[in-house]
């Protein structure tokens, strides 16, 4: 059965202490891989219907073949790894801020990272996202463009990781990384919260076909049902007014 608890990884971060940690849930007989920033959950295996829907729903709004997919943040890896489960997908760069999570990745120290580490489609890239938004999100391309870009990494455009983040959800930077998308290609966005229309009016400001879908999924805590929103919007003509 292994041990009902077990601290796997734990390193200082400019963010805070971060740590992995892999549990038994005695309720439900799982192994359970969860993730802390200081004292503050960041993700759990318990809870990634929403990452893997951020992929689905972002790939399927998605026209064409050989995709090539750019995904902020790596996390334990759901979004990732539902995207390359698209056999369109023939390029996948996977942005993390945190060279330790790209480390447990790499030494298969979670559950998807042998095959994240390993798809020769996949490149596992430190950086700052929310920087490289603006600059290039290929460092071996700077001016490369992508079919889609997945992003999960705050807890919603209101409710950031990091003060500095907040910046990124406005005009100017969003017009920018919508310059690295392919005219008709995707911007999808997860969020722990509710469909905000504030936000959905912003991304129409700078996108075309905006969609905030709510994903909703079982509560295996609490019973009943959780929800996540998932925003899907379309990049248009650089210098082309959105529809």
């Amino acid at each position: 059965m292994g041990a009902l608890f077990e601290e796997l990884d734990w390193r200082a971060t400019p963010l805070g202490d971060i740590s992995l940690r892999r549990r038994r849930h005695p309720g439900l007989g799982v192994q359970v891989y969860e993730v802390k920033l200081g004292d503050e959950y960041l993700m759990s295996s318990l809870w990634t219907a929403g990452e893997i829907e951020l992929a689905r729903l972002g790939l399927a709004a998605t026209p064409g073949d050989a995709l090539d997919v750019a995904v902020g943040g790596l996390g334990l890896g759901y979004t990732a790894h539902a995207a390359l489960e698209d056999p369109r997908v023939g390029s996948l760069v996977v942005v993390e801020a945190l060279p330790e999570v790209i480390e447990w990745h790499r030494a298969h120290l979670v559950p998807l990272g042998e095959r994240l580490a390993t798809d020769d489609r996949c490149r596992l890239v430190q950086g700052d996202f929310f920087a490289m938004a603006s600059t290039g999100l290929d460092p071996r391309d700077r001016d490369a463009r992508f079919h889609a870009v997945l992003l999960d990494i705050d807890h919603s455009p209101r409710h950031v990781l990091d003060p500095g983040n907040a910046s990124f959800y406005q005009h100017e930077p969003l017009t920018r990384l919508a310059a690295q998308i392919h005219p008709g290609g995707v911007f999808a966005l997860w969020s722990n919260d509710p469909p905000d229309d504030g936000f959905t009016a912003l991304l129409r400001e700078v996108f075309t076909d905006v969609a905030a879908h709510v994903v909703e999924f079982p509560n295996p805590i609490q019973g009943g049902t959780a929800a996540n929103t998932v925003y899907v919007a379309h990049a248009v003509e650089p210098g082309a007014a959105p529809a």
